[in-house]
């Protein structure tokens, strides 16, 4: 998902007009991102508990290795509470 495509589901899930939703979600998505940087612990339900496992410095920025733990009552938990910190064995996700 790309930010133009939340910013039109959060305009269309609020009610709200474009104009509003979009310094909301950049807002969010930019103290998110300083959180993540920070290796801080986040607990966003439904989103669920991310925790960042491992950190690698890259000439042209930061490869972060996370966990995240969603609740069953989630969709798509059915494998996300797995407590294995090896992401060797799962497929990357597509971009």
């Amino acid at each position: 998902m790309r930010k133009k495509e939340l910013i039109d589901l959060v305009v269309e899930r609020s009610g709200l007009k474009k104009k509003d939703a979009k310094p909301i979600v950049e807002a969010t998505l930019a103290i998110l991102g300083e959180a993540l940087a920070e290796a801080r612990e986040l607990n966003l339900q439904p989103l669920g508990k991310v925790k960042v496992r491992r950190e690698k410095l890259m000439p042209n920025g930061r490869v972060l290795v996370t966990k995240i733990r969603q609740s069953m009552g989630s969709e798509g938990s059915d494998s996300a509470d797995s407590d294995s910190d090896d992401a060797a064995d799962m497929p990357e996700a597509a971009e």
